[in-house]
């Protein structure tokens, strides 16, 4: 029955369709009726169904009945998909149509269209009264011209009618002198022969009898007028002028699209009824046809859910044994049945073997912490993702983590400086030796720098298939240093013993023999052995401020990590050397809040200090060289930037720039500068590694009033968090 209705819905539509018509014809009456009694009563049979079917819905919706809130929902949703979209078309089709007609039929319209027709006439009787007047005035002026000289000539007429021609304010295209017959007997300005058009034997014979004859040549755009000359026998002045042809053809278009407009004016109630009619008969019957279908179907479908859902509700409280009806046939319906009672028979069978697991595991897991909580060494377990799966308590005291609170979260966000190790083995780094990759890394945890020997390796399922990684870690802090301390202390021994313990006794000879033999010499060698020996001392201190620069960089600290404000530090900096440097220009653009690090606030202040004393000499040195751009101003440019990583800054100057191979200026004693010790830029490097950053050279931005590339030093510092989820060790959010 409901395929049935659903069916003949769109046949009633359809028929009423056919019994109305096109809109321009008449519909037949009785076929009519008919055809609107059948859809009243199909409406009428319909909406009882629907009705009698909500009266059962709601019934069985009150007695709790398996399904059939399911059932009233899907119901509910069913008519309103059917309903909005008619309502919504109903209201856009009404506004739209009367906006439509009422724009079609408008007083303005009207008005447009009769403007343009009568813009259209306008145009053609102004063309034929203006050249019906200037014919009439060269005829004039070739008449009065015959009064005054009866014999006058062909010649004599050829001049007066091109001067008589250009007279014309308008302008003629062409005008000619021709008798009764067409013959053409004189020419006017620019009236050649191949725009003479020769006129019909009747316009001749009309125009013969004295009658002006104006000749409308549409093809052409082109308005001709035939004028009688009196006083000419046999002569006849013929002139033409260009008209808009495609504004005389709109006026024949014009015409047309009036009546066709009236007509449509007249009909328009009767559009809208035989449209508001046909709109209301497929909206009424598609509907009700719609929601009938969609409570069927939502029947269909509640019954065997509410089934399986009853049984559900009686699994999740642990009763297994439960069977459900199975429904006839192979759709989705029927299989979740079939499947469902699989799935319960199965459940019962793998709860008891899942309990059994479950008591085998428990007994490992404790083994397995027992392990782990009493070796030395830390490990961290992954899962296949890289997310923290285990942590041991030795991992938690050298990592400073919480085994609880990071739990489940990535590896990047939990101890980030493992995360490269992570990532090489991931990309197949470790395979050829046996899944694993190992490193030395180094740790900063409460203003502490540890050095960590780190390995990395997979762990895989008994079928080859990746599970995880094991992170195993021990501190070798101590070690690290102990043997930087051996080397940099061997290096400074060697340059006190090499080196600086000669120097004071070569100064101090180099001063006895000046007082000596000073006296003893002419006055003349007296000055060149002054001259000398004090070259020979002063080398001597230069010699000395070397060496003391490079032990002191042999002997770099460890950094004493504290939290420092490195806004405020770079802004200290820059008063120093905006003091020291009166005629650079300094631009800062640092951020407005502090950004806080954990750093060695001298021994960066130290490295900033001795970059922006580079960058200052390398102006210097450009203006000393002769390469200085016509009104140089030197230039120093700061800027920092922090993101959820690191902090960076760069120092950019406007000076000589960096040489190509500038990789070669963090090796010791390499300089470009006659008076640098070649030390500089290494301490600095060293300074900003002991800090787990980086420094890079690079030439800088071309500034303003320059059209060379200065130098430009990137430091790179991390932001090292001693606690996790963005908190520092006071607990304050970062």
């Amino acid at each position: 029955m409901t395929i049935v209705l659903v069916v003949l819905a769109p046949i009633l539509v359809l028929a009423t369709v056919g019994v109305l018509g096109p809109f321009a014809i008449s519909p037949n009456l009785p076929s009519l009726r008919l055809v609107l009694l059948a859809d009243l009563v199909y409406i009428l049979v319909v909406a009882a169904l629907v009705l009698g079917r909500i009266a059962r819905m709601i019934a069985a919706r009150r007695s709790r009945s398996a399904g059939s809130r399911l059932h009233l929902r899907l119901s509910a949703l069913f008519a309103f998909i059917a309903l909005v979209p008619a309502i919504t078309v109903a209201v856009f089709a009404v506004i739209t149509i009367n906006i439509g007609l009422e724009g079609w039929f408008s007083e303005r319209v009207r008005n447009v269209v009769g403007t343009s027709l009568a813009a259209a006439e306008a145009y053609q009787d102004e063309q034929e009264r203006s050249l019906i007047a200037d014919g009439e005035a060269v005829a004039g002026v070739l008449e009065r011209a015959r009064a005054m000289n009866p014999m006058i000539s062909e010649g004599e007429i050829r001049q007066i009618l091109s001067q008589a021609q250009l007279g014309i304010q308008r302008g003629l295209r062409v005008a000619f002198v021709i008798d009764t017959t067409g013959g053409l007997r004189a020419r006017g300005d620019r009236s050649y022969l191949f725009d003479f058009v020769q006129p019909t034997p009747e316009d001749l014979a009309q125009a013969a009898q004295g009658d002006l004859i104006l000749i409308k040549d549409w093809p052409n755009s082109e308005f001709r007028a035939l004028v009688p000359l009196d006083g000419y026998s046999d002569r006849l002045l013929y002139v033409a002028r260009a008209v808009d042809g495609e504004i005389l053809r709109l006026l024949d278009d014009t015409q047309q699209t009036i009546q066709l407009y009236n007509q449509l004016e007249s009909e328009r109630g009767r559009v809208l009824f035989n449209f508001g009619l046909l709109y209301l008969a497929f909206a009424i019957i598609l509907i009700l046809a719609a929601i009938w279908l969609g409570m069927w179907f939502a029947e269909g479908l509640s019954r065997p859910v509410g089934r399986l859902a009853e049984a559900a509700e009686r699994v999740g409280e642990g009763d297994l044994d439960v069977q459900i009806i199975e429904e006839r046939g192979d759709d989705e319906i029927a299989t979740m049945g079939r499947v469902f009672n699989q799935m319960t028979r199965q459940l019962k069978g793998q709860r008891d073997a899942l309990l059994s697991n479950t008591r085998q595991i428990e007994e490992r897991r404790r083994l397995f912490d027992s392990v782990l909580g009493s070796v030395t060494a830390g490990v961290i377990g992954l899962d296949g993702e890289g997310r923290v799966a285990f942590v041991n308590r030795a991992a938690e005291s050298l990592t400073k983590i919480d085994s609880v609170g990071v739990a489940h979260q990535s590896l990047a966000a939990v101890v980030p400086e493992f995360e490269p190790l992570l990532r090489r083995l991931q990309q197949g780094e470790g395979s050829m030796f046996g899944g694993r990759v190992q490193d030395e890394v180094r740790l900063s945890r409460a203003g502490r720098l540890e050095s960590l020997l780190v390995r990395v390796a997979e762990r895989r399922t008994a079928a080859g298939d990746l599970e995880g990684y094991v992170i195993a870690f021990d501190d070798v802090t101590d070690l690290v240093s102990a043997q930087r301390m051996a080397a940099w202390g061997d290096v400074a021994r060697r340059i006190a013993h090499e080196i600086k313990n000669p120097l004071t006794p070569i100064q101090l000879s180099a001063d006895r023999i000046k007082r000596k033999f000073g006296r003893l010499l002419p006055s003349e060698d007296a000055e060149s052995l002054t001259s000398l020996t004090d070259v020979i001392v002063r080398q001597t201190n230069d010699l000395r401020r070397i060496v003391d620069e490079f032990s002191r960089f042999a002997r770099m600290p460890e950094p004493d990590r504290r939290p420092t404000d490195l806004v405020q530090l770079l802004r200290d900096a820059l008063t120093l050397q905006e003091a020291g440097q009166e005629l650079v220009t300094f631009t800062a653009h640092l951020p407005e809040d502090p950004v806080s690090l954990e750093i060695d606030s001298t021994m960066i202040m130290q490295a900033v200090t001795n970059l922006l004393k580079n960058a200052g000499e390398a102006t210097e040195g450009l203006i000393e060289a002769g390469r200085a751009p016509e009104g140089y101003v030197p230039r120093i440019v700061v800027r920092m930037s922090v993101d959820s990583t690191r902090a960076a800054i760069t120092i950019a100057d406007n000076g000589l720039g960096l040489p190509e191979d500038r990789a070669r200026l963090f090796e010791p004693y390499v300089t470009t500068r006659e008076k640098g010790t070649g030390l500089g830029l290494p301490i600095v490097k060293k300074i900003i590694e002991e800090h787990g950053g980086t420094l890079e050279l690079r030439d800088a931005p071309i500034m303003e009033g320059c059209v060379h590339t200065g130098a430009m030093a990137e430091i790179r510092l991390p932001i090292l968090r001693t606690m996790r989820n963005g908190r520092n060790e006071n607990g304050q959010q970062v």
